[in-house]
Formats: structure tokens, C-alpha cells, sequence
């Protein structure tokens, strides 16, 4: 079941997602090369704690940490560590999330760290026009689909892998509510049609390589098989009658 939330679940929605996004840019200050994974999610867990918030992560399903941290080949569910130092030229995707009065907000950020090739920043780039493109179809009565494919045209005009194991979701009281929403047109999407109040988290994963991933030994991160360059972008968002409002972002 797909929930619609009322004005008090919004407001709480509102200042989680107020945090997130902000904790996200405070980042873009912190990331550069010789830091260390563990550095980034220590940020994130201090940032979110002062605001009178809960980071969303933190012993979800056992996960260890506040933020996914995730350089280069892997795609989600980066395990910070101080062994893991960002060098130039890599780009790290820092997935956050944060709880206010027992509602959720989840956000995602690839940041380009020193100098990489136009073709890195070009990707990058496009991921993030992808989440935005998804975006911009939103309203009450269009078909969650409608969002899935705008997402996927975006990978399909530049040849870029979509990650199909991996989906955006509804989010609210839960971390992971109904409906998943994959980042390609499909048939299960198609019958869904949005209502003012839905939340969703809208989050295009992209490869610069083939769509092909695996679980790695820690048991979380996802990675590719081809060791290609993944970016990730997510915001949460609210469907209203005429379109939506992010909340997680400007």
C-alpha cells in the first residue's frame, strides 16, 4: 500500500529532509583527497545528531554506520573505514539519511574529488540529470512509470548501464515504504498512479560501463563486475496536485 501523508507527517518529513540536504552540502567543504571514508560518515553522524535528528543508517539491518560511502566501482552500501583515503580523481557517492520525530528522509551525492577527464564529469553530470528528469514528470495522477522512463532516457541517449537490482522506493515512517521504483520503463510501474501526499525517494544508480553487478564479501556494498565508475543521486520528494517539492534539496 502506497501511503498518503498528512500535513503533520509532511512537516516532520520536511525538517528530516532539511537536514539531510544540508548535511550533504556541508560535505562538499569536507571531501577532498587524503580523507578517509570513516572521516566522511564521523561528519555525517555529528551533523545530524546536532540538528535533533537520528541518522537513518545507523543499525539498519546491522549496518555499522550513519552514511554509505562509496568510491568508484561501488554502487551502494560503501562501508566506511579509515583505510579507505580518497585520492584525486576518484568520485565518491555518500548516501544519507536522516529521522525526525520517527520520519524519514533520504538523500544521495557523487562528488568528483580532485581533477578526473570531461568524460567522469560529463557522467556524473548526467546522472544528476537523470534524478531531475524523473522529477520533473511528477503530479498527482501520472503514472509512476511515466518517472521510471524519463529516468532511463537520460542512460539510453549516452550508453550508460542502469543498475536494475537496485531501485528507488516510498519513504516515510518506514526507511523502505511501498512502491520500489526502478530506474527503467517497466510493466509493474504502469498501474501505480500518484497521489498527493505520496513520499517517494527518486534515485537513479548509473554505471559509465555494463548494468552487471555483485555483492561484495562484506556483505552490503554492491559493486560492479566490470570495475566501471558508478554515480548515484536521490532525493525525497512530495507529490502535491500540481507537481512535487523536494525535500531533501533546494
Amino acid at each position: 500500500m502506497i501511503t498518503v501523508k498528512n500535513d503533520d507527517e509532511i512537516k516532520y518529513m520536511e525538517y528530516s529532509g532539511k537536514v539531510t540536504y544540508e548535511v550533504l552540502m556541508e560535505l562538499k567543504n569536507v571531501i577532498k583527497p587524503g580523507i578517509s571514508t570513516l572521516d566522511i560518515d564521523k561528519f555525517v553522524y555529528e551533523y545530524i545528531k546536532s540538528k535533533d535528528c537520528e541518522p537513518a543508517f545507523l543499525g539498519y539491518d546491522g549496518f555499522p554506520a550513519s552514511a554509505c560511502v562509496s568510491i568508484n566501482d561501488v554502487v551502494v552500501h560503501g562501508i566506511p573505514s579509515s583505510n579507505d583515503i580518497l585520492k584525486d580523481g576518484d568520485i565518491v557517492s555518500v548516501d544519507v539519511g536522516s529521522i525526525y520525530k520517527g520520519y524519514y528522509s533520504d538523500s544521495a551525492y557523487t562528488y568528483i574529488v580532485g581533477n578526473v577527464s570531461d568524460n567522469v564529469k560529463k557522467f556524473v553530470y548526467n546522472t544528476r540529470e537523470a534524478l531531475y528528469n524523473g522529477l520533473s514528470v511528477i503530479k498527482e495522477g501520472v503514472s509512476l512509470n511515466e518517472v521510471c522512463k524519463s529516468i532511463e532516457s537520460i542512460a539510453k541517449a549516452n550508453g550508460y548501464g542502469v543498475i536494475r537490482e537496485l531501485t528507488g522506493h516510498g519513504v516515510g515512517k518506514d526507511l523502505h515504504e511501498d512502491p520500489y521504483i526502478p530506474n527503467y520503463s517497466n510493466d509493474e510501474c504502469k498501474d501505480i498512479i500518484l497521489k498527493a501526499g505520496n513520499t517517494l525517494a527518486i534515485e537513479p544508480m548509473f554505471s559509465m560501463g555494463n548494468k552487471d553487478v555483485w555483492l561484495l564479501e562484506n556483505g552490503w556494498s554492491i559493486a560492479t563486475q566490470d570495475n566501471s565508475l558508478c554515480a548515484h543521486f536521490e532525493h525525497t520528494v512530495l507529490v502535491t496536485k500540481d507537481g512535487y517539492k523536494i525535500l531533501t534539496g533546494e
